[in-house]
């Protein structure tokens, strides 16, 4: 009997399986024979170093409070090398693994796999999750030494991996071109849901706090999620269309959370929005389940524009209609399942969830239309065989080298 390939995955901002993503990868991973192990940090209701969960070994580590500062970013990522490096030793030494799956955010992941490429010839594959250089400019507005530093990672990166996964055409592009990539090392695996396990609930009128419309968000909230934005979208609603009929329910947490609490009292909207925090399994399928209309704030960036945002498809997911900003991404995926605003347009932005609260049979329509694209095109079914394909693909080649970086120029 041949003895199954063993996988190392390694992700840092989200515990598992808390990261959906993650987590489909990993059990799709499994159920084709693979033998998978996993590095993660700890978070709220996964605090266990070391569990097995439908076969899969979970290793996790601590990692300092998130902080939306370049000092808290250095505290973060020194921690994760730290704890990772740590980690896949252990993982080698109780276990063993023929490939290394890194998923960034961070972009160091790359020290730990080039390590174990370098001296045990085990193949790296790159999860291409986040644009970090994009991520950084949004967050602070600026270009300078650390943005080019996440360029100069994030190309080391790439040199290292054998394959790399994209989530969407844009970071495909990226793939090709910053990364330079050929296009046959680069697959595009979407991120979207499981529909035997995301499935609609019934509508629980309570977590309407007794308005008429139940307006629902869910994500992280920190500086490029747009969620000030949404809050003077609701203030422009409130006061300026004295609507006072809907109920915004914000699900999430993340680096700014604290200040969007303040925020929206300092705008007077607190009778109208409802922070949640962190929901997950049945909760929140429920809450966003009794939602009338789901939103993605985010505005245009170079960052948001490229970016597939998880939070749309699961919306689309539940049949839920959406009003997001007309961003490249969020179009692609929601095509006529969504309505758009001009990019960072608040007042139409606003205008377009009135043209959805006044109209059931809008609503109804294209929440179907956003199901139907669920089921025929997006879901993660349609997902798995390209993660796959991905693996097939990567273990056909020869072993493992780091010759790529020794001749690495800096170009």
């Amino acid at each position: 009997m041949i003895a199954p390939q063993k996988v190392l995955i390694i992700v840092e901002n989200l515990p598992v399986p808390f990261d959906r993503r993650v987590w489909m990868e990993a059990t799709t991973l499994k159920k084709a024979g693979y033998d998978v192990s996993v590095i993660c940090p700890t978070g709220k209701n996964y605090e266990k170093d070391y569990e097995i969960i439908e076969g899969i070994h979970i290793y996790r580590h601590p990692l300092p409070k998130e902080e939306s500062s370049v000092k808290g970013y250095l505290r973060e990522y020194a921690a994760a090398v730290f704890w990772q490096f740590r980690l896949a030793h252990k993982v080698w030494k109780e276990r063993g693994f023929d490939v290394v799956h890194i998923c960034n955010p961070p972009d160091l992941l790359f020290l730990t796999a080039g390590w174990f490429k370098l001296f045990h010839g085990v193949k790296v594959i790159f999860d291409h999750h986040d644009l970090s250089p994009e991520m950084y400019v949004a967050k602070y507005n600026r270009r300078d030494i650390f943005y080019y530093c996440l360029r100069l990672v994030e190309r080391l990166t790439y040199l290292t991996a054998d394959l790399a996964i994209a989530t969407n055409e844009s970071h495909q592009e990226v793939a090709l071109t910053r990364g330079g990539k050929k296009a046959d090392e680069v697959f595009v695996v979407r991120s979207a849901p499981d529909l035997s396990r995301f499935t609609k609930m019934p509508v629980n009128e309570s977590y309407k706090r007794g308005k008429k419309y139940l307006i629902g968000y869910m994500g992280v909230m920190g500086e490029p999620e747009g969620i000030d934005y949404l809050l003077r979208i609701i203030q422009y609603l409130v006061m300026e269309k004295n609507r006072r009929d809907m109920h915004f329910m914000l699900i999430g947490n993340g680096p700014a959370f604290e200040k969007l609490q303040v925020l929206s009292q300092e705008l007077g909207i607190t009778d109208f929005v409802e922070f949640t925090g962190f929901k997950t399994g049945k909760e929140l399928l429920e809450r966003l389940s009794s939602s009338d209309l789901c939103v993605e704030p985010s505005p245009q960036s170079a960052y948001n524009d490229k970016c597939t945002m998880n939070k749309i498809l699961e919306y689309m997911a539940l049949g839920k209609p959406i009003v997001q900003f007309d961003l490249i991404e969020g179009r692609r995926s929601a095509q006529s399942a969504s309505l758009y605003a001009k990019p960072n347009d608040e007042q139409e932005f606003a205008e377009k969830i009135l043209e959805l609260v006044e109209s059931p049979e809008l609503r109804q329509k294209i929440g179907a239309e956003g199901q139907r694209r669920m089921e025929e095109i997006l879901e993660w079914r349609h997902q798995a065989p390209k993660l796959l394909d991905a693996y097939a693909h990567l273990l056909m080649q020869p072993k493992s080298s780091m010759k790529n970086i020794v001749r690495y120029s800096g170009n």
